[in-house]
């Protein structure tokens, strides 16, 4: 599928921190220069804990009174059915959803835009893959973190990559998301790499 024009959203690199709190999750979103140097916050994210339907808004502002964008589950606890991507109107920007048949392997998601395009992502290592699923059937592993990073590259239907999260080892989660140029220009909006690249650390054990 040909990528639509090139949106005016548009950064190469962006950085992902999760802060855990009592009652929500929230995820910071930083612009950042090639070696991973902070260019300023963009927005933050809060996931709200046992919610019937997920839902992840994006505010501009601490007092959260400026939603920028966010997404929210087409159905109730049925990640199959896809999540919708949408601007602070209300506007739909992107939407993505877990394969999980082909997750059995490799976890595999789906990402796409309201022009047609669309493009898979998969964890990079395979074998870590395998690992993480070890892990999982551990009685005690539930309970402990898991040991090995997961990365993830999305690639269009030529293979060219659109965009890719790389998990970074710390005392909070951090990933950042690399945004690479396609051969016409073309540069997925950060705010559907964002709201994916929170969903890869808010979704990726359901």
């Amino acid at each position: 599928m040909t990528q639509p024009a090139t949106p005016s959203h548009e950064f190469e690199r962006l950085k992902v921190r999760q802060k855990i709190t009592f009652m929500v999750n929230r995820y910071e979103v930083m612009r950042t220069d090639e070696a991973g140097n902070d260019l300023g916050l963009l927005c933050f994210a809060e996931q709200k804990r046992m919610a019937m339907k997920e839902q992840v808004t994006f505010f501009t502002d601490a007092a959260r009174t400026h939603p920028l964008f966010g997404f929210k589950a087409r159905k109730v606890i049925d990640l199959g059915s896809g999540y919708d991507i949408v601007d602070g109107v209300g506007q739909p920007i992107g939407w993505f959803r877990k394969d999980f048949t082909a997750s059995l392997g490799r976890s595999t998601w789906h990402l796409g835009t309201p022009e047609g395009f669309e493009c898979v992502g998969q964890e990079r290592n395979a074998k870590v893959a395998v690992l993480r699923r070890v892990w999982d059937l551990i009685p005690v592993a539930g309970d402990l973190p898991v040991p090995w990073l997961f990365h993830f590259d999305f690639r269009a239907g030529d293979g060219s990559v659109v965009m890719s999260s790389t998990k970074r080892v710390g005392i909070k989660d951090t990933y950042f998301i690399d945004l690479p140029a396609q051969e016409n220009g073309w540069r997925l909006d950060w705010r559907v790499a964002a709201a994916m690249g929170v969903a890869l650390d808010a979704l990726q054990s359901r």
